[in-house]
């Protein structure tokens, strides 16, 4: 061998070496972003929430250390797409987390995600989920799967208990009825059965439920079906593209019912592309303040922001500042177990027990307090309601129609719901 090519030799050798050593000084993290499929209008903004928020820890020094190797992948929404990716990330140099997304494949992952022992903070929030034992029997074990907020089906609880109010409070007379709707899907059922058992429960006379896509369409033939069904109260369980083409029909056709939607079903941005038909609409909203709030902890998140928008001229959606709470929720487990034992997946999950009432540092006022223990994924039962409001032409930038109160996201009712051992899960 001559001299040259011992020195290239030593030389490939020593930059093998390097990429080794940078591996290894690097936390690895699995990120799954819809970008691009059936729920992206609420997907883009949260996705982009945590992707800013990784690199902004790794602008102020990583965690314990080290940087975070985010590998962020637009999975279109698809299962099969979502489960290739797992493969990936949990062969070889396994990533310590996994910040997730959608129901269909958060539930068909969380097997393996127990069996590698690799913790998940999705944007599910089914309730499935929060049962880490499946001591309830209504789901199965879910030891490494997590999430900020409230589920969907303690959501959709605390809407009913609102609703109630609200007929009681009209001074109407017989049964209030309810109707769930959504698409035939994962997601948007996750929290079906629970809503109409609530219902039953709170004197509501439950409707067999209506039907539509996740995506845009013609939704005209489900409200002339909602209208002579009398209901009085209809849950809307799909994101807010579709749900908005379901309440600019239903406004045209001059149905009279109250919206609910889930958490991913109203924002900003649908109260400005619905206009009118947006007002009144009832939702969740998982964070303290919404963008520009008055919270110590907006100045975090506006920091963060910059990642992507350093003029800071952005505004950000009700899912864009919860985005940030949950990577940054998953950041400060790994931080733990970087400091305790190393930032393996197993030791990420034992670092969400570790807090009760937990914010994530530099964010007061911003997330809401949370707690997970090792029986109980439920990290809050507080939920904030709130209503959207709308009192002209929504035409325009949004940030105007904020600033202008055009456009507003009005505080109704905080609920907080008993922790029932019987609802883990379900």
């Amino acid at each position: 061998m001559t001299l040259k090519s011992l020195l290239s030799t030593a030389s490939l050798t020593l930059v093998m070496a390097a990429a080794s050593a940078t591996a290894q000084a690097q936390i690895a993290i699995g990120h799954l972003a819809d970008y691009s499929g059936g729920t992206s209008d609420v997907g883009t903004p949260y996705g982009h929430a945590v992707a800013d928020t990784f690199a902004w820890v790794n602008k102020n020094g990583g965690v314990a250390g080290k940087q975070l190797n985010v590998d962020t992948n637009d999975y279109g929404y698809q299962v099969p797409r979502a489960i290739a990716l797992y493969k990936k990330w949990s062969s070889g140099d396994k990533v310590a987390a996994i910040m997730g997304w959608g129901t269909a494949d958060t539930e068909a992952l969380t097997g393996f995600l127990a069996n590698d022992k690799i913790p998940d903070i999705s944007g599910s929030y089914a309730a499935a989920l929060t049962d880490p034992e499946g001591t309830s029997g209504k789901a199965k074990p879910a030891p490494y799967n997590f999430f900020y907020g409230p589920s969907y089906s303690d959501a959709v609880r605390a809407e009913l208990m609102w609703a109630a109010e609200d007929w009681k409070a009209k001074g109407k007379p017989g049964k209030p009825k309810f109707v769930h709707m959504g698409a035939n899907h994962p997601y948007p059922n996750a929290p079906k059965a629970a809503g109409e058992a609530m219902a039953k429960e709170l004197g509501f006379e439950v409707l067999p439920p209506l039907v539509f896509a996740l995506s845009p369409g013609d939704y005209s033939a489900q409200c002339l079906s909602l209208k002579s069904s009398g209901a009085n109260y209809a849950y809307l369980g799909n994101t807010a593209a579709s749900n908005i083409s379901v309440m600019k029909a239903c406004k045209a056709a001059g149905v009279d019912v109250q919206f609910m939607s889930n958490v991913w079903g109203m924002d900003e941005n649908a109260a400005k592309t619905a206009g009118d038909a947006a007002d009144g609409v009832i939702f969740p909203l998982r964070t303290a303040v919404a963008w520009g709030g008055n919270a110590p902890g907006m100045k975090t998140v506006e920091a963060i922001s910059k990642m992507s928008d350093p003029a800071g001229t952005a505004y950000r959606p009700v899912h864009y500042v919860a985005g940030v709470c949950s990577a940054l929720y998953m950041k400060e487990a790994i931080e733990w177990a970087a400091k305790n034992g190393g930032a393996t997946g197993e030791n990420a999950a034992k670092g969400f027990y570790q807090k009760k009432d937990w914010v994530p540092a530099g964010m007061d006022g911003v997330c809401n307090p949370s707690t997970w223990t090792a029986k109980d994924h439920r990290g809050t039962m507080k939920i904030d309601l709130y209503r959207a409001k709308v009192s002209g032409p929504t035409d325009g930038d949004l940030k105007d129609l904020i600033a202008k109160g055009t456009i507003k996201l009005e505080k109704v009712k905080t609920i907080d719901l008993p922790r029932k051992p019987e609802w883990a899960g379900w």
